[in-house]
C-alpha cells in the first residue's frame, strides 16, 4: 500500500530505541531489579503498577492494563498519530522513515497541510521585513532580532489575497488553506483570515506550525478582535495547544517548572529576558487537557494572573483544571501580579531575577483553594464551616487517590472540623499476576517465543506438532512464522501485531508470565516444550491408528500405515509418562 511504514523498519525502529529513555523523560522511573516501576500514567493509583521491561522493549501496567511498545506510548501518552510516533522515534535513532510507494506519507495523514502552514510563516516572516509599522511594533516592545526569529514572528499585509498569491490559487491549494483556517469563503469569495495583523506561528510538540495568532496594528471598522487566533482545525485545537511549548522544550532537556502566562508577548518579552520557561493558552481558560500537558512536561506549574477579579476568576479555572491531574510528586503555585502589571512590564522593569524573585513567593494551589473557598464565610459558626465543606466537597472528590488528597482532607478537617467521606477507589491491582497452578505446554511454548522472539530462527518448518489438535498450536505455528519473517521483532511488537485480534488480550498476559532462570533456561524450557508438543503429536496419531484398528481390524490399515503404527508404540512407549500425561490436556490453555 503506497505510504505504508515497513514492518521490518518498525522492528528495527524498536530494537534500536530504548524504551526506558523515551517513557523516563515522561513519567519518572524508579529502577527495580531489571526492569522500571512507576505510577501508572493513564490510571490514578497510590502504587506503583506500571512497569518498563527494556529487554522486551515493553511497558505493561498491571492495575489497568495498559501495554505496549515505544510507538504506542507516544500514541498513548502525547496523543499522537502513529506515522508521527514513528517519526518521533525515528529522528531519537537517527533514521529515516521509508513509505512505501515513492517514500512519502500518505496524503491523509496532512503532511500538505503542515507543508502549507510551514510556507505560509515564512511568508509572513517575509512580510515583516517589507512592513515599517510591524517592525515598529515589535521596536516598541524591546524585541531584538534574535527572539523575532526564535519564535519566527511575521505580518500579515493588509490585503485580501497577499497569502493567496504568494501561495497559489490552483482548487487544490485554495481546498488546503481553507482546511488550514488561512483562508475563509464569504461574501466576497474566499478571503484572507489574517490582515494588518503581527503573526505569532503556533508549533506543535514537533516544532511543525499548526497554526497562528494575530494582533491588529491599527483599530478600524472590520479589524475584528484585537487578537484572533486561527479557527478549530484537523491540526489544531486550541483547548490542546500551548504557545511556545515547543521552544521551551528546545532550551531545557530537563524542564524545572513551566509557568502559565495570558499573552504571546508575555512569553516571548520573558523568554528575551532569561525566562525561558513560559507558555501561553491561545485565548482559552486552562482546560484539563492542557493541565495534563504542563504536568506531563514538568512536576511544577506556576500560573500568572493580573490580581484584579477577573485574573483571580481566571486561576480559579485553572484550578478546577488542575485539581483532577494532581497526582503525588505534582505541585501548582499561583502568582498575581500587581494592578496594572503583566510579565512583559514586569520583567523589563524588574529583570529576571526579579521575576524570578515574585515566583518564589507564588502562593501554592492548597492555599489558594481554601482561601477562595472561604472567603465570603464565616469560619466561627458552624453554618459557615457546613458551607465550606459542601463547597469544597465536588473539588477535593476529583483529586487522584494519594498523598496530596489525603492531606487537603485534613486541612478541610482542620479549617471546618468536618471530616469528609470520599468513597475509596477499588484496590489495585496486584503488581504480579497471579501465577497459574498448572501451565500447559502451549502455553509455556507461546510465553516463552513471544518473550523471546530470537528462539524462532533455531525451529526450521515443517513442524510436527503443527497436526496436533490442541487451542493454541495454531496460534504458535503462526507466531514461529512471524518471528523467523521478521527476525528484529520484538516483544512489544507482536502484542501490538495482535492487538486487534481474538488472542491480544491472552498475549498481552504472556507477554509478562514470569520464568525463573535466564536466557539459557528460558532457550531450553522452550525447546523442550516443542519435543513434547511432538512427542503429543505422535500419540494422537498412535491413538487414531488404533481407533480404526479396533473398528475395521488391522487390515484397515495400509502398509504403510502399519509400519507407522508399530514405530509410534515404540517410540511413545519409550516417553516419559509426563508426555502421557500432556497429552491429555484439554481447554483452553490461556
Amino acid at each position: 500500500m503506497p505510504g505504508r511504514i515497513p514492518e521490518k523498519f518498525i522492528d528495527e525502529l524498536l530494537a534500536r530505541v530504548d524504551i526506558v529513555e523515551v517513557i523516563e523523560q515522561r513519567v519518572p522511573l524508579r529502577k527495580a531489579g531489571k526492569d522500571w516501576t512507576a505510577r501508572c500514567p493513564f490510571h490514578d493509583e497510590r502504587s506503583p503498577s506500571f512497569t518498563v521491561v527494556p529487554s522486551k522493549q515493553f511497558y505493561h501496567c498491571f492495575g489497568c492494563g495498559a501495554h505496549g511498545s515505544a510507538i504506542g506510548f507516544l500514541m498513548n501518552y502525547d496523543r499522537m498519530e502513529f506515522p508521527d510516533a514513528v517519526e518521533e522515534l525515528a529522528a531519537r535513532a537517527g533514521l529515516k522513515v521509508p513509505y512505501e510507494g515513492g517514500g512519502k506519507r500518505p496524503v491523509e495523514d496532512s503532511t500538505d497541510l503542515y507543508a502549507l502552514l510551514d510556507q505560509a510563516a515564512k511568508f509572513y516572516q517575509r512580510e515583516l521585513g517589507k512592513s515599517v509599522k510591524a517592525r515598529a511594533y515589535f521596536d516598541s516592545r524591546g524585541l531584538d532580532a534574535a527572539t523575532i526569529e526564535r519564535f519566527g514572528l511575521g505580518y500579515a499585509p493588509d490585503q485580501w489575497d497577499a497569502l493567496k498569491s504568494a501561495l497559489g490559487t490552483s482548487p487544490q491549494r485554495m481546498s488546503l488553506l481553507e482546511k488550514t483556517g488561512l483562508v475563509k469563503s464569504g461574501e466576497r469569495g474566499k478571503y484572507e483570515y489574517f490582515r494588518n495583523r503581527v503573526m505569532f506561528p503556533i508549533a506543535d510538540r514537533r516544532g511543525r506550525t499548526i497554526a497562528f495568532g494575530g494582533r491588529i496594528l491599527e483599530k478600524t471598522e472590520d479589524s475584528g478582535p484585537k487578537y484572533l487566533n486561527s479557527p478549530e482545525t484537523a491540526l489544531f485545537h486550541k483547548g490542546q495547544q500551548l504557545f511556545a511549548l515547543w521552544q521551551v522544550r528546545q532550551v531545557h532537556s530537563k524542564i524545572p517548572h513551566l509557568i502559565v502566562v495570558e499573552g504571546y508577548m508575555d512569553v516571548i518579552s520573558l523568554f528575551q529576558h532569561g525566562v525561558t520557561q513560559a507558555v501561553a493558552t491561545l485565548g482559552t481558560a486552562t482546560t484539563r487537557d492542557h493541565a495534563e500537558l504542563l504536568f506531563r512536561n514538568c512536576a511544577d506549574v506556576y500560573f500568572c494572573f493580573d490580581g484584579d477579579r477577573a485574573g483571580r476568576g481566571a486561576a480559579w479555572k485553572a484550578v478546577e483544571s488542575v485539581l483532577p491531574r494532581m497526582r503525588d510528586g505534582r505541585q501548582a503555585f499561583f502568582l498575581f501580579l500587581p494592578e496594572g502589571e503583566d510579565p512583559d512590564s514586569l520583567v523589563r522593569s524588574e529583570g529576571q531575577g526579579g521575576f524570578e524573585e515574585r515566583l518564589k513567593a507564588a502562593t501554592p494551589l492548597s492555599e489558594f483553594f481554601f482561601a477562595n473557598l472561604s472567603g465570603d464565610v464565616n469560619l466561627a459558626s458552624l453554618d459557615g464551616k457546613a458551607r465550606l465543606a459542601e463547597r469544597a466537597r465536588p473539588l477535593l472528590t476529583q483529586i487522584p487517590d494519594g498523598a496530596f488528597r489525603d492531606l487537603m482532607l485534613a486541612e478541610l478537617d482542620k479549617r471546618a472540623n468536618v471530616t469528609l467521606r470520599i468513597d475509596a477507589p477499588a484496590a489495585d491491582a496486584p503488581r504480579r499476576p497471579a501465577r497459574p497452578q498448572e501451565r500447559s505446554l502451549v502455553r509455556i511454548a507461546v510465553a516463552l517465543l513471544l518473550q523471546n522472539p530470537g528462539f524462532a530462527a533455531d525451529i526450521e518448518p515443517p513442524h510436527t506438532f503443527s497436526a496436533l489438535r490442541q487451542p493454541g498450536i495454531p496460534l504458535l505455528v503462526e507466531l514461529i512464522a512471524l518471528c523467523r519473517e521478521r527476525p528484529e521483532i520484538s516483544t512489544a511488537a507482536i502484542v501490538d501485531f495482535y492487538a486487534e485480534r481474538e488472542e491480544g488480550r491472552a498475549l498481552q498476559k504472556l507477554a509478562v508470565m514470569e520464568f525463573p532462570g535466564g536466557e539459557d533456561a528460558w532457550r531450553a524450557e522452550f525447546f523442550d516444550a516443542l519435543r513434547q508438543l511432538d512427542r503429543q503429536t505422535q500419540i494422537q496419531r498412535r491413538d487414531e491408528l488404533d481407533a480404526r484398528v479396533r473398528s475395521g481390524g488391522i487390515a484397515s490399515l495400509s502398509a504403510g500405515e502399519k509400519d507407522e503404527l508399530r514405530a509410534l508404540k515404540v517410540a511413545v512407549s519409550a516417553a516419559p509418562k509426563a508426555f502421557a500425561r500432556h497429552s491429555r490436556e484439554g481447554g483452553n490453555p490461556f
